[in-house]
């Protein structure tokens, strides 16, 4: 069978018959909603205790607690701080973990078709492992180095990111278009006035719209890692919960919710300028 307007000798090929041995989507799907089943007939989630009168009685008295917001000027000075602290530490640690990913994204990439890559293997088993790590296990690894404070959490984010983002970076270079990197290499210019005036130029939004992606992401993550002791609105939030201060723990929450909202903001609109 042909293919209507075509050479005789192309052949169309009908797609294949649901769950047919060939269609390889239908038993993916199959698959998968199989280990959904399994997980629901597995855990035991009770949902008709959560779903019950009585929890949600009790939720309600939780969240009652929680109003109205303590709104004193010394306590607001004190949110302010970590806000700025929290919003510092994200930045730095993205900015470090840019300038990381870029270099380790050179040898966890082939230069061109031809490339042998000999580094390519090892720099990104490198990178698997810094973002296999999740950013609170490296701030409670680096506190035992860097102490208390902001500066454990900055690290902790500029590692794990510098994994995520080297391998964003890299996988963004190799799919840059062969097109002016060749020609370049026609005319017997070395690898890295080629990357320098071919390569980066291509992938540079992207790697911006991957920064600041990462940047809205570090912004929660910094929120949280002050649980372990890294400082700014997490380090605040887990003191005031602790304590059952609900009031200061509802103005943090407020903080944080406000924070990435500006950020979240922020970044839309850098990224919206980069696409035009």
């Amino acid at each position: 069978m042909t293919r209507p307007g075509t050479a005789a000798n192309v052949p169309y090929r009908m797609p294949p018959a649901l769950f047919d041995a060939r269609c390889r989507a239908c038993w993916y799907t199959v698959a998968v909603i199989a280990l959904v089943v399994a997980s629901f007939w597995t855990l035991d989630l009770q949902w008709r205790q959560f779903l019950s009168l009585d929890a949600m009685r009790s939720m309600g008295r939780f969240l009652g607690e929680f109003f109205p917001p303590d709104l004193v000027p010394a306590f607001l000075r004190k949110v302010a701080f970590a806000t700025w602290e929290t919003l510092a530490m994200s930045a730095l640690g993205t900015l470090l973990a840019a300038a990381g990913g870029l270099v380790l994204a050179l040898p966890a990439s082939r230069k061109h078709q031809g490339d042998a890559g000999w580094a390519r293997a090892p720099t990104r088993l490198l990178l698997n492992a810094l973002r296999s790590v999740p950013e609170l296990v490296w701030a409670a690894i680096l506190l035992i180095a860097a102490g208390l404070g902001p500066f454990a959490g900055t690290l902790a984010l500029a590692v794990h990111t510098t994994g995520v983002l080297g391998r964003l970076f890299a996988e963004a270079m190799e799919n840059a278009p062969p097109g002016p990197s060749a020609a370049l290499r026609a005319q017997g210019v070395g690898n890295g006035r080629v990357f320098l005036y071919a390569t980066l130029p291509q992938v540079v939004p992207q790697l911006v719209s991957y920064t600041l992606y990462r940047w809205e992401n570090n912004i929660r993550a910094a929120a949280v890692l002050g649980v372990v002791g890294a400082g700014g609105l997490g380090q605040m939030l887990a003191f005031h919960m602790g304590l059952f201060h609900m009031q200061k723990t509802a103005t943090v929450l407020a903080a944080m919710l406000a924070l990435v909202a500006l950020v979240d903001a922020m970044s839309y609109g850098a990224r919206r300028l980069l696409t035009r």
